[in-house]
């Protein structure tokens, strides 16, 4: 397989699609895959905020993705709670995507939070979530802390390991600040697998050091990933304790209840008040002003600014409502095509 390197020179044939015609292309693609008018509307926002926010792994490709995702061929049942007190759910997702269960679920949390302000919620029974920081975004706009910790199918490979054992296993917190809340979403391996898959599809080559390949060896090469292969955890031994530690807690999730597998995906909110605290408009004076003393720290040589996290993606999302997502003609083909 010949792959191209992206740090080389090359010009790419995109195209430009405003907000309305990105969600309208995501809309009645995912409509035609088998979803229905609610379901496509909630994913398809998922998908083109990723876009302006400038993770294209994570935005309108994975409409591909999921199109060809063997569980799209399974029956979905309704969504249902196995267990629930005031403060806490547990939600079979019914084999539901997780693009529409965990957003769901996501809300089900914030309307616990605002009645009991603490919430936790898990999500078992659905599989491919997205971006993260989309779903803590809605909670820290509501006025809440949020955690959320994802777990999936083994992709990725434990430390000194040549067979997968985790997923990406995401951990991400969402803080309620003026004018944006403070966002922070990581996976704990070294690439997302929608890094992968993407690559493969452009014939890109992948970051060293970030994935094996079915004997062992270090590659480069996101199909020999695929085919037996697997991603390795970011910062050694300490991401792959964080994953491992995240794959426990999302058995609290429910990942494990629909198959009897412990190596399935599950998602697990915790959602609270501030003020259980200290005063909510209190903490936001007080995150207002640990930002402003970290932006202020002296730079290092050559560097024009500290960034908070979240901030790149927020200004990028602002600049593309205006100006347009760029978007491969190729992607852009294909995804027509559904």
């Amino acid at each position: 397989m010949h792959v191209a390197d992206p740090h080389e020179q090359r010009v790419e044939k995109t195209i430009v699609l405003s907000v309305q015609d990105a969600t309208a292309l995501g809309e009645q693609a995912l409509q035609n895959i088998g979803f229905s008018r609610e379901e496509a509307r909630i994913i398809a926002a998922n998908l083109v905020d990723a876009e302006l926010c400038g993770y294209r792994a994570l935005g309108l490709p994975r409409i591909l993705t999921i199109a060809e995702h063997p569980r799209m061929k399974k029956a979905r049942s309704p969504l249902k709670i196995v267990h629930e007190t005031p403060v806490s759910a547990l939600i079979d997702g019914g084999n539901h995507i997780g693009f529409y269960a965990v957003h769901r679920g996501t809300e089900m949390a914030i309307e616990k939070a605002r009645t009991n302000r603490f919430a936790l919620v898990g999500i078992h029974n659905s599989y491919m979530s997205g971006r993260n920081a989309y779903y803590l975004e809605m909670i820290a706009r509501a006025g809440f802390v949020g955690m959320h910790l994802a777990c999936g199918g083994p992709v990725v490979v434990p430390l000194g390991g040549m067979t997968n054992a985790f997923g990406t296993n995401p951990i991400a917190f969402g803080l309620p600040g003026d004018p944006d809340p403070m966002i922070f979403d990581m996976a704990t391996s070294a690439l997302n697998s929608g890094d992968v898959i993407l690559a493969e599809r452009l014939k890109q080559l992948l970051p060293e050091g970030a994935a094996i390949d079915a004997s062992g060896l270090a590659t480069r090469d996101p199909a020999a990933v695929r085919a037996g292969g697997g991603i390795l955890p970011f910062g050694g031994h300490k991401g792959y304790g964080l994953s491992l530690t995240i794959q426990a807690l999302c058995l609290l999730a429910g990942a494990a209840l629909p198959q009897g597998r412990v190596q399935e995906a599950a998602f697990l909110f915790m959602v609270f008040d501030p003020g259980l605290l200290i005063p909510a408009e209190q903490f936001k004076q007080y995150l207002a002003d640990l930002l402003e003393c970290v932006r202020s720290t002296p730079r290092q040589p050559g560097v024009d600014e500290i960034r908070i996290p979240s901030e790149r993606a927020f200004r990028d999302r602002a600049r593309r409502r205006v100006e347009g997502i760029a978007f491969e003609r190729r992607l852009y083909d294909r995804i027509k095509a559904l």
